[in-house]
């Protein structure tokens, strides 16, 4: 919501300009608490300005940050950022972004009289950044490495094409001699709809310094030489960071974009599009504690470190140690770990449950209650969004249901494009029944599998649904999407979703804003409301499992099981390769804390169909 999305801003650039200025962290870190609240929230932050007890109750609002946030949401300013701005070159703010400049870092650019990108690029080139404290070749060379690929490295990428990256690391190296473990870390490994690097972690088997030593030259050496690796950034045998090319597709999506629709395109960065792949060796002793500590997210690991000292450890990538007091770190004056080759062991020490990678986004992970039962991918077993040759899809019926079938799933439902999808090949009413006629015959060709007629259904711009009622009762699965009008406003966008949520004919609310990551933004509506009608209708909000959309995002998949929603993990197959999109769903449901029981995909086809037949004669 463009409200959120602003004052989230606002309160991350304060928190910036609060570390610039030197004023106290716990200040600046409750501001990008709160910025990270604000942006989490399913619901207009405008609609609580007026009731500061809701406000309060939220994770990291304070009385003085209710205060701040109902100042933004009825002026359109805070004054305290308005001060600090005064204060604080805008450039500084940029320089954040670039690798390598952090606080202390940049406070002594601005000291030094650098207070925008051109000023720190002068200092690169005439040797003045040399003579900034904590600025050594190696890091001056790495702050030059970062510039030069700016438009890459301040672009993130889509989770479905760093996932795609990351495996070529990971079978190339996993089959070398002396490598007992290699694993994705960082934003990757939590599922994260969009990726700024890559973090590969490397486990190596024990044994004399000089064989551990060749087996980590080995992998490094691999790693470096790794088809498809542009550019080496840093080379070592226990760490080593590489560009590695990324290829331009998008799947169905053309990469153009289509002003009109509100899409966009991230500028090409020098030499085609790229991301950083980071490879850290490690002993198996302490894979554990590191894999966690590279997983993250920054702010989860600052909670744990929290939790150690409290209980009198101390917590890095080494493993979790006793708290002495020595300065010097435990693992180079030789303390053995209280743990740390495994993150179960990790987290058991700190009297928690194993936590899962895309649950590690300090949004009350560390306060959940017993073991973790969110949805798995071994728990779908149905695919109720698909399309076939009868529209834009690559299969037939018949071939889409063997595909499903080997995926072990019990049913598939066809759900072509309504007849106002022309793009897409929608079917007229007349094509349609003579659709759903072809699907029932193959259902019966197809043994092992149920294969069920549907439709995606175009909501219109009214929110009244594409074909008429009498036609919309004959299909088992009525899937209701957004695919024009993605520009409405948060208003007619609220109206014309819920207005297809109460229609009794509806299944699944299917990708409910129509974003493309990192294309378009998509519809902005009321989210509270349409969970809550959701709900109230018996409707399952959809997230829709392609990386280019993953729409319900994972925030709102939160908020809609806090309003008790059911869902559907769907890969909105249109060839065969989509149905492998299953693990991106699943890992945004993840995110926000989805159950097997509330994803309607998991049910067995005995209570699956007997929810759609009695959803489809308007029962819920």
């Amino acid at each position: 919501m463009a409200v959120n999305q602003a004052l989230a801003a606002v309160l991350e650039d304060m928190a910036k300009m609060m570390e610039l200025l030197g004023e106290n962290s716990f200040r600046a870190s409750a501001h990008a608490r709160a910025a990270r609240t604000v942006e989490g929230l399913a619901e207009d932050v405008s609609t609580l300005a007026g009731d500061k007890a809701r406000l309060t109750s939220l994770d990291g609002i304070g009385s003085g940050m209710a205060d701040k946030i109902v100042e933004f949401c009825t002026t359109g300013r805070i004054a305290d950022y308005d001060a600090m701005k005064a204060k604080v070159p805008a450039g500084l703010l940029e320089i954040m972004q670039v690798p390598g400049c952090g606080p202390k870092t940049v406070k002594a650019m601005w000291e030094a009289g650098i207070t925008d990108i051109a000023g720190l690029k002068r200092a690169i080139e005439d040797g003045s950044l040399l003579k900034l404290p904590r600025m050594g070749e190696k890091a001056v060379a790495k702050i030059k490495e970062a510039l030069v690929f700016a438009a890459a490295s301040g672009q993130r990428t889509w989770l479905g094409k760093a996932a795609a990256a990351a495996e070529v690391f990971v079978s190339r190296l996993k089959e070398l001699a002396g490598v007992v473990r290699v694993e994705p870390a960082g934003s990757l490994r939590r599922g994260k709809d969009t990726i700024g690097d890559i973090d590969i972690l490397v486990s190596i088997e024990d044994g004399t310094e000089k064989q551990m030593a060749a087996h980590a030259h080995a992998v490094a050496e691999a790693f470096r030489s790794t088809p498809g690796v542009v550019q080496v950034i840093a080379s070592g045998e226990g760490k080593s960071s590489v560009r590695y090319s990324l290829d331009g597709g998008q799947g169905r999506w053309k990469p153009e974009p289509n002003p009109e629709k509100g899409e966009s395109l991230p500028p090409t960065p020098p030499g085609g599009p790229s991301i950083q792949v980071d490879l850290r060796v490690l002993p198996r002793a302490s894979f554990g504690s590191a894999m966690m500590y590279f997983t993250g997210s920054k702010e989860h690991n600052v909670r744990l470190r929290e939790r150690a000292i409290k209980m009198g450890y101390t917590l890095n990538e080494w493993g979790l140690f006793p708290l002495d007091g020595n300065e010097k770190p435990p693992q180079q004056r030789g303390v053995k770990p209280v743990a740390s080759e495994t993150e179960e062991a990790v987290f058991k020490a700190l009297g928690l449950p194993w936590i899962p990678p895309t649950a590690r986004e300090d949004r009350g992970e560390l306060d959940h209650q017993g073991p973790w039962k969110l949805v798995d991918l071994s728990d779908i077993k149905a695919e109720l969004h698909s399309h076939t040759t009868a529209s834009d899809g690559a299969l037939s019926i018949v071939e889409l249901a063997e595909e499903a079938k080997r995926r072990g799933f019990h049913t598939i439902a066809v759900t072509d494009h309504s007849q106002s999808s022309s793009i897409a090949n929608g079917l007229k009413p007349d094509r349609l029944r003579r659709h759903i006629a072809a699907v029932k015959e193959a259902d019966e060709q197809v043994k092992g599998i149920t294969i069920l007629a549907g439709s995606e259904v175009d909501i219109l711009a009214d929110g009244s649904l594409d074909y008429k009622d009498e036609l919309l009762e004959q299909l088992d699965v009525v899937v209701a999407s957004p695919h024009a009008g993605l520009t409405q406003d948060p208003a007619t966008a609220t109206k014309r979703l819920l207005k297809a949520i109460s229609h009794p004919l509806v299944h699944i609310l299917g990708h409910p804003t129509g974003r493309l990551v990192l294309r378009r933004p998509g519809l902005s509506p009321d989210m509270a409301e349409l969970f809550a009608a959701g709900r109230e209708h018996g409707v399952a909000m959809e997230i829709n499992a392609h990386w280019m959309r993953l729409d319900l995002r994972d925030l709102h998949v939160r908020a809609a099981m806090d309003a008790g929603c059911l869902f559907a993990i769907d890969c909105d197959v249109h060839e065969r390769d989509d149905f492998d999109n299953l693990r991106y769903g699943v890992a945004t449901g993840q995110r926000g804390w989805l159950t097997a029981e509330r994803c309607i995909n998991t049910w067995s086809a005995a209570k699956l169909h007997k929810w759609l037949k009695a959803k489809g004669r308007g029962g819920t």
